[in-house]
């Protein structure tokens, strides 16, 4: 049995700076990874995906985000750099370590991982990821397609799919970013419910998230770090007004070989791709009572409601609309390790008093 002041779950983005915060507060910790290197999901995303901040915009607290400040960073910038990351402040990872159970007992909390190891410790910072969970929904006939049908988790590159008719089902960055590089080589259609947003991604010179920052809208919840309007430096607008790939109104069911769509025809489809975005991987947290019933997690900013010494960094606008990006986790991490040392300085000043009643 491993016993430790803090376990935090997870060696992605999230669970990284959490790791950088509790090592300023000089905090006995581990960082337990699922897979064999720090990085999170960045490691099984397709191939061409490119940010949409800039790296200024895209680093951990700490340390820099390497190169030209206003180049955007592809996925294996990423995943290198939260290698990197992880060396340079020499965190204390345990990879191989998938946690398959967390429950409370009288010290603080339990952990059961898959490779049989357990884990005990005062509090958990579940850094899991909002990614973790592709998450598709569910259309009337799905189940019976015989086409091929994957999630944007899944997508790698393009060239797999050439000559086939494919069809895209979402609206935000990356249903626009691959259904753009598929019309490359496939007959593609983007679907989504909603007519397509787009917003410059630089305005007077300046990107996006300059002016979310400077006008204060990202310490804000009004927008979502999942669904935000396409950011375009204008090509993937110019494109879709070309129809290459066209954009259409969601389509009203599925059938075994292809699609209807809302007038009622009927088109055959080789390959439904969803960009539907993920949800929170936490399974592990079943045992506790922690979820509303519509399956939201019972927290406020990162601190678990009912459940002493629990926290989470990484959620989609825990704190505000950067919450689930790589600069919004620093910030709530901080938040986050604050709380817990001020809980942890409240139970010694209680435990101290405690002890002079005794002795008096």
């Amino acid at each position: 049995m491993h016993s430790l002041d803090v376990i935090v779950i997870g060696a992605g983005q999230a669970g990284l700076a959490a790791g950088y915060h509790l090592q300023q507060a000089g905090l006995r910790f581990v960082v337990l990874e699922a897979g064999e290197r720090p990085s999170g999901a960045w490691r099984h995303y397709y191939d061409n995906l490119k940010l949409f901040s800039p790296a200024r915009y895209s680093a951990l607290p700490g340390l820099a985000f390497p190169g030209d400040p206003d180049h955007y960073p592809d996925r294996d910038e990423v995943v290198t750099y939260l290698e990197s990351y992880a060396r340079h402040f020499e965190l204390p990872i345990a990879p191989g370590r998938r946690v398959e159970q967390l429950r409370a007992h009288e010290q603080g909390y339990l952990l059961r991982c898959a490779d049989g190891s357990e884990w005990q410790s005062a509090a958990v910072i579940v850094a899991s990821g909002a990614f973790g969970t592709p998450y598709i929904p569910r259309l009337e006939g799905l189940t019976q397609f015989r086409g091929q049908q994957l999630h944007s988790a899944d997508y790698r590159r393009p060239e797999a799919f050439a000559g086939k008719r494919v069809v895209v089902v979402g609206g935000a960055n990356s249903g626009v970013q691959i259904a753009r590089e598929l019309a490359a080589v496939a007959e593609v259609t983007l679907v989504s419910r909603r007519p397509l947003r787009f917003f410059p991604q630089q305005i007077f010179g300046k990107d996006f998230h300059f002016w979310v920052s400077a006008s204060g809208l990202e310490r804000t919840r009004w927008l979502s770090d999942q669904s935000t309007p396409v950011l375009d430096d204008g090509r993937y607008q110019q494109a879709i007004n070309a129809g290459n790939p066209p954009r259409r109104p969601m389509f009203q069911a599925v059938t075994e070989n292809g699609v209807i769509w809302a007038d009622g025809r009927h088109e055959a489809v080789d390959v439904l791709l969803f960009a539907t975005g993920f949800r929170p991987n936490v399974s592990y947290l079943a045992g506790l009572d922690l979820f509303e019933a519509d399956g939201q997690l019972r927290q406020r900013c990162g601190v678990a409601r009912g459940q002493s010494g629990l926290y989470f960094v990484g959620l989609p606008r825990q704190r505000n609309f950067a919450s689930a990006t790589l600069r919004g986790v620093g910030p709530d991490a901080a938040y986050v390790v604050n709380h817990l040392m001020a809980t942890r300085a409240r139970a010694a000043r209680t435990a101290a008093c405690c002890g002079r009643l005794r002795l008096a």
